[in-house]
């Protein structure tokens, strides 16, 4: 029996059943296998795959439905991937259109790297902003930033859940309370018994991801990652919005090295929603 061309293969849910297959995909396009963020993504989100008839997948991809449950406000699209023996052949455009179907009139959002670009472009795809990736040992040098930060709390839930959906411009409270168990520290500043912004720290590989990064001001957004930085022993790695010029600029002077720059993408509406000035990093590229 003729093997079936990746066009004829179905696309399918993925599930938290098929972590490891992810995974293996990751690796095959020479990504980091990044288990703990797939896990998340997986069970806080929806997988979409196509299998391999020798085994495997052909193709994956997760979505992030923000907003009231059943009615989401938007869709953050990641880790879209098409194995290396599969690829160039259209597979990763039938992929995106099959979720951009499935999602319906909801808006869509995804981070680009320069391959990909193109064809979100076709897809409908328009850029709206810009993320540069850092990453390296933070050496504290300088002034030291002077608000007040501490490790949160069960009782600070609501109150960063509050804060989370007013800078975000949505809901997201089935992400938020996967924090405490996903990141190895998350972090509340604080004015006056108020909470002013939040941070966590994630273990990726060899490397400690800052986000999400919300903060009240750059000198907020400073302590946070200088009070995560201090109880961390690996080197970090965050994507912070181009538009927070002080910010990137702080970090490279604290050790961190610009890697890349990811195109910020946006599918059925001109710009993200919520405060931008207060929203500094995203909790994972794959996930906003």
């Amino acid at each position: 029996m003729p093997t079936p061309s990746s066009a004829e293969l179905p696309i399918r849910r993925l599930t938290h059943r098929d972590l490891t297959a992810c995974a293996d995909l990751s690796e095959d396009r020479g990504w980091p296998r990044e288990e703990h963020k797939w896990g998340l993504l997986l069970t806080a989100g929806k997988g979409y795959g196509i299998d391999d008839p020798g085994g495997g997948l052909v193709a994956a991809c997760v979505v992030t439905e923000y907003g009231l449950y059943g009615h989401p406000e938007m869709g953050a699209i990641g880790m879209v991937l098409v194995a290396e023996r599969h690829a160039r052949q259209g597979v990763g455009r039938r992929l995106m259109q099959h979720v951009i179907t499935a999602m319906g009139t909801t808006p869509l959002t995804l981070h680009a790297t320069p391959n990909g670009l193109p064809l979100y472009e076709q897809l409908g795809f328009k850029v709206t902003g810009k993320a540069e990736m850092v990453r390296g040992r933070f050496t504290p040098n300088g002034r030291a930033p002077e608000a007040c930060t501490r490790a949160a709390t069960a009782e600070d839930l609501a109150g960063i859940i509050r804060l989370d959906e007013e800078v975000f411009g949505t809901d997201r409270t089935h992400m938020i309370t996967r924090l405490p168990a996903f990141a190895d520290q998350l972090r509340v500043a604080e004015k006056n018994g108020r909470i002013i912004g939040y941070a966590a720290a994630w273990p990726n590989m060899d490397t400690h991801v800052v986000g999400p990064l919300i903060a009240r001001d750059t000198e907020t957004a400073q302590s946070l990652i200088a009070s995560l930085a201090a109880r961390s022993d690996r080197p970090l790695r965050t994507d912070i919005d181009v538009r927070h010029e002080e910010l990137l600029a702080w970090v490279k002077e604290q050790g961190l090295a610009p890697l890349t720059f990811n195109a910020v993408m946006t599918y059925g509406m001109t710009e993200l929603p919520g405060d931008w000035t207060r929203r500094f990093a995203p909790l994972t590229v794959a996930a906003g």
